[in-house]
């Protein structure tokens, strides 16, 4: 049984994703499976798996079943005891599986997700160094966009981990497994590494992030409209707020949601009508049955 189990996304891939199985094909680290879930490429990317790495468990999917369900569906038949999950246009330093193995061999139990170095594809870039939270319940990647000049390179306990490059722990997942899968599959895409980050760290798992091993990152290969961006990160927000936040309701905390909420939520009608009203009724419909 493989050690770790590398998870792969495509969607319409075909320009990504020879750079990215080249680089965890050409690791010196050997003790993994990669399993490869297609949502419906349209672009000759099943062909190029099967034609070109036959040892990759391949999932195809006939239609787009957004990220969330197509992981779940991987973690699944996944046997490591560690999975790690890759967007298809991330392209792996050398020696990061053995960098990132080997310091999770040495992490304590509690340890459940370790979080890479991603760096944007010019290599200088931040992508991502784990997810923060906010007082506001505002989150996201810490040191987006800035330069690398060696400020992040002090590993560190983090709020959670982004899902375009993160090692999971098998035991934690396991332990906060909802009837909606291990990534919340309501979400669909966007936000659900969030909401899996936050339901972990209520059970007492950590984050820990990890700069040594590093890896670069495109960004957006699944090309979704910026407006279907939007909609679904609007959206996404407030599940995971209405899932894992218990005193939302406070005044208080209210208070200071509004404070950051209502000028978004005006531009967000404004710049994009067509999926703003669709979003509040979804918001509303996901409050009722929680």
């Amino acid at each position: 049984m493989p050690e770790v189990s590398i998870i792969i996304l495509t969607f319409n891939s075909s320009r990504f994703i020879k750079l990215c199985l080249d680089s965890v094909f050409s690791q010196n680290y050997q003790d993994f499976e990669v399993i490869l879930v297609d949502n419906g490429s349209k672009d000759g990317t099943v062909n190029f798996i099967k034609e070109n790495h036959p040892l990759v468990k391949l999932i195809e999917n006939r239609e787009n079943l957004g990220a969330c369900k197509a992981r779940n569906q991987a973690i699944e038949i996944a046997e490591g005891n560690r999975i790690l999950t890759l967007d298809c246009d991330i392209i792996l330093e050398k020696n990061f599986l053995n960098k990132i193995m080997g310091f999770a061999e040495k992490c304590e139990g509690s340890v459940g997700m370790i979080q890479p170095k991603i760096l944007k594809e010019d290599k200088k870039t931040i992508y991502s160094c784990g997810i923060y939270l906010s007082k506001l319940k505002r989150f996201y990647d810490i040191g987006k966009g800035v330069l690398d000049n060696g400020q992040f390179n002090t590993s560190k306990y983090i709020f959670g981990t982004c899902s375009a490059a993160a090692l999971y722990k098998r035991e934690m997942l396991k332990d906060i497994v909802e009837n909606t899968g291990y990534f919340d599959e309501r979400f669909f895409f966007l936000v659900e590494d969030v909401d899996l980050s936050w339901r972990a760290q209520k059970k007492g798992w950590e984050a820990l992030f990890y700069p040594e091993a590093a890896c670069y990152h495109f960004g957006n290969s699944s090309g979704y409209d910026k407006k279907i961006r939007q909609y679904l990160c609007f959206r996404n927000r407030y599940f995971t707020i209405l899932k894992n936040e218990k005193s939302i309701f406070l005044p208080k905390l209210a208070y200071f949601l509004l404070i950051y909420d209502i000028p978004r939520m005006g531009y967000f009608l404004f710049a994009n009508n067509k999926f703003s009203i669709r979003a509040l009724k979804e918001i509303f419909q996901f409050s009722k049955s929680l």
